[in-house]
């Protein structure tokens, strides 16, 4: 059974269809990268992942339950973490605070140490208001907070926007560590090909709502993938 499953589903903005007839699976385990040029559907997938856009037909279910109908703190509560685009951590909060908010829906209130020992600068921090810290840093904290509700699937939107290039490096190796450390499943969307080339599996790539490309990383056409994302 796959960890995350997604059959046939459609979006709509209105009476225009982003989103159609979508369908696909990740493992336990795996790392699936959704790749796709800006305005082809990356984030409204996403969005509709975690609930924010509601399907107008067909399914999502993590594991053995189906949370097509949960609102998003039920999806959370069901095993869905979420980072989103742009980050959208709390800027007045501290570090620990922003993290902590990630607790509530599982019912506990402190920040578990392996958080920490997977974002040493974070510790470092804990203190500091989330707004003071870096882009970089900011990404850190956001993936930190979904991680602290114990996701069984990790959805990251766009994850390397707007970040230095050492940085995006130390997000890929946390990512691929989340994963051999705890065996999460962990669904990126990205633009930056060495990014998803470095941490994924699989690739897929979508274009005007639809999955046109599906490769595993061993056999990946890296010129094919990167002319789905040339303008």
């Amino acid at each position: 059974m796959p960890m995350l499953d997604v059959a046939n589903i459609n979006v709509t903005y209105g009476k225009s269809a982003v989103l159609q007839d979508l369908s696909f699976s990740v493992a336990q385990g795996e790392i699936v990268a959704i790749m796709g040029r800006n305005g082809m559907g990356k984030t409204t997938l996403m969005k509709s992942l975690i609930g924010i856009l509601p399907l107008r037909q067909g399914s999502i279910r993590v594991g053995d339950t189906d949370v097509s109908a949960f609102k998003s703190y039920e999806r959370v509560a069901a095993g869905l973490g979420y980072v989103p685009q742009g980050r959208m951590i709390f800027s007045t909060l501290t570090v620990e605070e922003n993290i902590e908010t990630g607790l509530t829906v599982i019912g506990k209130h402190d920040v578990p140490r392996d958080i920490y020992d997977l974002f040493p600068v974070l510790l470092q921090m804990r203190g500091r208001r989330g707004g003071n810290l870096s882009g970089g840093q900011q990404q850190q904290l956001a993936i930190a907070r979904a991680l602290a509700s114990n996701p069984r699937v990790l959805l990251l939107d766009e994850p390397t926007e707007g970040i230095q290039p050492s940085v995006i490096k130390e997000i890929a190796r946390t990512l691929k560590s989340i994963r051999d450390k705890t065996g999460r499943t962990i669904l990126v969307s990205e633009q930056v090909l060495s990014f998803a080339l470095d941490i994924a599996d699989r690739l897929l790539v979508i274009e005007n709502g639809a999955i046109v490309h599906e490769e595993r990383r061993a056999h990946a056409d890296e010129a094919a993938i990167a002319r789905y994302l040339s303008v």
